[in-house]
């Protein structure tokens, strides 16, 4: 069926549920509907062009209409198009694409589960956590730490662990054993006046208090993205990873890094693990492992945990955990064209690259701007935060809704932004060229300026 394109967006309407969206503004404005993309360029329905400077939802890493990608779908789909992996049963190219997963991990890994997004490679981890203290008969180490404003899914659990209380608020969340710690948002938490290294001294401190007030027989594992995405943004401040880790090592308590976002080269390492120097028990992955053309997840799981599992196999029987789509073949096929794209074409070269050129020319181009308190990033990833005093850190009322307001006039000059309450994020595809990352600075500063000139 063709939709006739004048009636489009009323057929958006009275069709689609969106998640994550302003019900009134989209009844108000209606939708923005995009047709087709090239690099690092959209256009909508209208035939207006849009510089995406979110790579979809940081996850078209490599860009849009990439013939090696869709003739690796299609040829997968021809020969064939599903097959699950249950019961021992798989594919030839699932198990290529395991193995290319665990050559490129950032630390030996014994496993890779596959899934089909984010959330559920989280939720998957949860199980395999409590799964892990099951067997090691420690019953009580069930509780998972994480951090305010973390983002780590939309699933029920996962939704939990996630630290944003928009995401608890009416949906009963959270449940289960899940605690948080304060975010490692230097910016907006530390004391005036104290410096990046005590603020992670602080950080792991009250982390080390949390463990010890529930009980480290209770406490099983710690959830940290390497840089904070959805949350605002918020690298890590200075030496934070370094007090944290020996914090858990000491009371036995796992890392799980959430590298949905970063995994595949977003930080300009092919890992944050690698950015940050981690060794994590376990790790998320999702987003750029097929550059967002194909849903797929995977957990890599390291041989601490899977050593166990395997050894009480014949106790505990079936491993009664997966999905339909686990291990799907076309997904499959999609990664590892995307992981030889990375590999063959010096992608986390150039994100390193451009990554620098992003980050020091917005702040050169905005970091005095009258609306900006803060620059923060960290590679690919940069977040521009909003206030209405510099000096004071005062934010803007939640009702003007500031950030949205430069969304839209970013979106009206064609560049695509996401708006996190007053914090405006980028995270453009990894292929995208200085030129390209330069005239994103641009357009964005234009947008602010526009916004400036009407509040203030």
């Amino acid at each position: 069926m063709t939709i006739d394109i004048q009636r489009a967006g009323q057929i958006d309407r009275e069709s689609l549920f969106h998640p994550f969206t302003w019900i009134s503004d989209l009844n108000r404005d209606g939708p923005t509907l995009m047709s087709e993309g090239r690099g690092v360029r959209l256009k909508d329905i209208h035939g207006k062009e849009y510089l995406d400077g979110m790579a979809g939802l940081w996850c078209v890493n490599l860009g849009y209409g990439r013939k090696d990608i869709v003739d690796a779908l299609a040829q997968q789909s021809a020969k064939l198009s599903s097959f699950h992996a249950f019961n021992s049963m798989s594919t030839d190219v699932a198990a290529e694409c395991a193995q290319e997963v665990l050559k490129h991990a950032p630390v030996p890994m014994a496993r890779v589960f596959f899934g089909v997004s984010g959330s559920d490679a989280n939720e998957t981890q949860i199980k395999l956590i409590w799964y892990y203290n099951n067997l090691l008969g420690r019953p009580k180490k069930k509780k998972i730490i994480a951090r305010q404003n973390a983002y780590h899914g939309s699933s029920i659990v996962t939704s939990g662990l996630t630290g944003l209380a928009n995401m608890h608020t009416r949906f009963d969340l959270p449940l289960g054993p899940i605690l948080h710690v304060s975010s490692p948002n230097y910016y907006k938490n530390a004391p005036a006046g104290m410096s990046e290294r005590d603020f992670s001294k602080q950080l792991a401190a009250e982390l080390d208090d949390t463990i010890k007030r529930e009980g480290a027989d209770t406490v099983a594992a710690f959830f940290a993205e390497p840089v904070m995405g959805a949350g605002g943004l918020v690298p890590p401040p200075e030496g934070y990873f370094e007090e944290i880790v020996p914090v858990l090592e000491r009371h036995d308590v796992l890392l799980v890094l959430d590298e949905v976002v970063s995994g595949f080269g977003r930080l300009g390492t092919y890992w944050g693990s690698q950015t940050y120097n981690l060794r994590p028990d376990l790790i998320s992955a999702a987003k750029g492992i097929t550059s967002g053309y194909f849903p797929m997840s995977a957990c890599l799981v390291s041989p601490k945990i899977w050593d166990v599992i395997e050894k009480h196999t014949d106790k505990a029987g079936l491993f009664a955990h997966g999905y339909t789509y686990s291990a799907h073949p076309v997904g499959a096929a999609v990664a590892l064209a995307t992981m030889k794209a990375i590999d063959e074409e010096g992608i986390v070269a150039n994100a390193a690259a451009q990554g620098a050129h992003l980050q020091r020319v917005m702040r050169e181009a905005i970091g005095a701007h009258p609306l900006v308190g803060n620059v923060r990033g960290a590679g690919m990833m940069i977040g521009i935060e909003l206030v209405r005093d510099k000096a004071t850190k005062e934010a803007f009322p939640a009702a003007n809704r500031t950030g949205r307001r430069v969304l839209q006039a970013a979106a009206e000059r064609g560049l695509i932004t996401r708006a996190l309450g007053d914090t405006l994020v980028f995270a453009p595809p990894l292929v995208a060229t200085q030129a390209d990352v330069s005239e994103l600075i641009a357009i964005f500063k234009d947008s602010l300026d526009k916004v400036a000139n009407e509040i203030l």
